[in-house]
């Protein structure tokens, strides 16, 4: 179970309990069918809400995490724990990996849960074409929150091309932060401009500041990645965010929304 900022902040229960419930059930049917290796997907959300940057491996379980979305991080940092206790008792090679916000073709647009690239996608998308005969000036985006908190994002094709990696190469039941360079780490509203580009729209955005920030900043270190992967080449993020709406244009009335 997984969604934005907003979805998390109302379902905290739910996130916890069908998250660990869909653990145990993935984890102890792959070890009583003798899988030989498991990879759980985590989220840099997970780590402590009052941390120093940039975040690493070795501090998923330093504190508590932030307030918005509880359930869904200790049910996520219980697969670690899982994960440990599966490895020492009869030697299992279930891992795990962390990535930064996900965004790219085939995400889920749904404006209740959908996390904010996708939902920014989804609603640019329903504005362009509500107000097309209104002229430029008086074309207005809201973006939600105060458009200040820092994110680091990776285009999906990337994260596969990753986990494919991950599958081959890595042998370790320590988790691995699969993220973009901490230099490519951008503002809400720079991802909001970014959409704007791509969709080649000319109006105004604004900030709706009534609305939650969550979590100021994540910033995740790749340095282990890098170490075992150096020669990675990210996809820039401007041009994920172009084929992501262009990918959206061309099929939206099979895109889940």
């Amino acid at each position: 179970m997984v969604g934005g900022l907003f979805h998390n902040m109302n379902n905290n229960l739910d996130f916890l309990r069908k998250n660990m419930q869909i653990n145990d059930n993935v984890l102890q049917q792959s070890y009583e069918h003798d899988c030989a290796k498991v990879i759980s997907c985590l989220s840099t959300c997970i780590f402590p809400d009052k941390t120093s940057y940039p975040i690493d491996e070795t501090m998923v379980h330093n504190g508590p995490p932030h307030p918005s979305n509880y359930g869904y991080s200790y049910a996520k940092r219980l697969i670690d724990i899982q994960n440990r206790g599966y490895y020492e008792k009869s030697g299992c090679m279930f891992t795990s990996i962390i990535p930064c916000n996900i965004f790219g073709p085939h995400d889920n647009y749904k404006p209740e849960v959908s996390h904010v690239i996708p939902g920014m996608i989804n609603r640019m998308y329903d504005l362009i074409h509500t107000v097309k005969d209104l002229p430029e000036e008086e074309k207005v985006f809201v973006v939600f929150g105060s458009g200040k908190p820092l994110r680091q994002f990776i285009y999906s094709i990337d994260l596969a091309k990753l986990i494919i990696w991950v599958l081959d190469n890595y042998e370790s039941v320590e988790p691995l932060i699969l993220s973009v360079d901490e230099e490519d780490e951008v503002s809400i509203f720079d991802a909001a401009m970014a959409v704007a580009k791509a969709f080649d729209f000319k109006g105004k955005l604004i900030c709706d500041t009534s609305k939650a920030d969550g979590q100021h900043k994540k910033t995740a270190s790749n340095k282990k990645l890098r170490n075992l992967l150096p020669n990675f080449q990210f996809t820039p993020f401007e041009d994920g965010i172009k084929a992501s709406v262009a990918w959206y244009i061309e099929n939206i009335t099979k895109a889940r929304k």
